[in-house]
């Protein structure tokens, strides 16, 4: 039986628990949280121990996992706390908001030879792991142009997010995700030119960035939190190949609390065939991502689709584009 412990009882919190109490031989024994009266009310639905003291919960011997799902500036303290204790890692997005914070975290969980994971979930998005697999398998032929997108509300998930040195704002909340997905699909990226409009509290929260792969191939990447109140969380993503064309369109309700009734669907174009619509199983992506380091965790096998040195790199990537808004300059990436 694997156990896990949670820090963190908002909506990715819950996602988390939602997951876990899916799986067989796996048990959620305790959440620890800053907002009590949340934990509380998560501990008595999950069914587990509310910790007040999150190193409580950490160094408890019974735990396996430890699934942090805290506010970005808050990711180094708790990731090698845990690691210091030999707990496994599950960490939500972004890996951190400095490359000095990352490196230091790796470090901690190299010294502790322990499992550790960045939750990266369109790697394990259905239609995204089917875009992987049509591209891999030569279906489009050489990809040499992406479209992507991620569009949605201005989160309302507490006022951390408002400090852009506590959240990075949505250049490092939102638009990594498709930075990531991106540089997973093509391989290394050669350089980048980005966009956007700056807040006036300095956070990048609408962002256009080019990127360009050292395979010869391209990427435009749109991301922003400042969409107009009830236009819908919607994500796409578009890759043109010399033999096919895949495209998929999500949109759903604020956030992604209402995917599971989303307007969802993915289309295949080749050459000499018509439009095929691709039936996707759909199964929840965090379940998957969370199923994917569980089983890492009982086979003893270090995360591949996902590994913490290919989150630091799209972190170092997420950076030039950051240095290419605030200079108005195609800036090569120094990888």
């Amino acid at each position: 039986m694997i156990k896990v412990g949670i820090i963190g009882a908002g909506f990715m919190g819950r996602t988390h628990g939602d997951a876990y109490n899916k799986l067989d031989d796996v048990q959620l024994v305790g959440i620890a949280s800053r907002g009590q009266e949340k934990a509380r009310k998560y501990a008595e639905d999950y069914h587990c121990t509310n910790y007040p003291e999150a190193e409580e919960l950490i160094k408890h011997p019974d735990v396996d996992i430890i699934d942090i799902c805290l506010p970005t500036y808050l990711h180094e303290q708790y990731v090698i706390m845990a690691a210091s204790h030999g707990k496994h890692i599950l960490c939500e997005k972004p890996f951190s908001l400095t490359l000095e914070s990352a490196d230091r975290m790796l470090a901690a969980v190299r010294k502790a030879g322990v499992k550790f994971m960045i939750a990266q979930v369109l790697r394990f998005w259905p239609e995204y792991m089917k875009i992987k697999e049509f591209y891999d398998n030569g279906s489009l032929g050489k990809v040499r142009v992406l479209y992507a997108n991620r569009l949605a509300q201005f989160p309302d998930w507490g006022t951390w997010f408002q400090d852009v040195e506590k959240s990075g704002g949505a250049l490092f909340d939102l638009h990594l995700h498709d930075i990531d997905y991106v540089r997973y699909l093509m391989g290394p990226v050669k350089s980048v030119y980005a966009t956007g409009k700056q807040d006036d509290n300095g956070a990048w929260n609408h962002v256009v960035s080019v990127l360009n792969f050292v395979n010869g191939a391209k990427a435009v990447a749109e991301g922003s939190n400042k969409m107009t109140p009830g236009y819908p969380f919607t994500m796409s993503l578009r890759a043109v190949g010399d033999q096919g064309t895949v495209d998929f369109n999500f949109s759903a309700g604020f956030n992604l609390e209402e995917r599971d009734t989303a307007v969802n669907n993915l289309v295949l174009y080749r050459k000499e065939h018509s439009p095929e619509v691709v039936d996707v199983e759909q199964k929840d992506a965090y379940l998957n991502e969370i199923e994917y380091f569980v089983d890492c965790v009982k086979n003893d096998k270090n995360p591949k689709v996902v590994t913490p040195e290919q989150s630091k790199e799209v972190l170092e990537i997420v950076h030039t584009i950051k240095d290419s808004l605030e200079n108005g300059e195609v800036i090569d990436y120094q990888g």
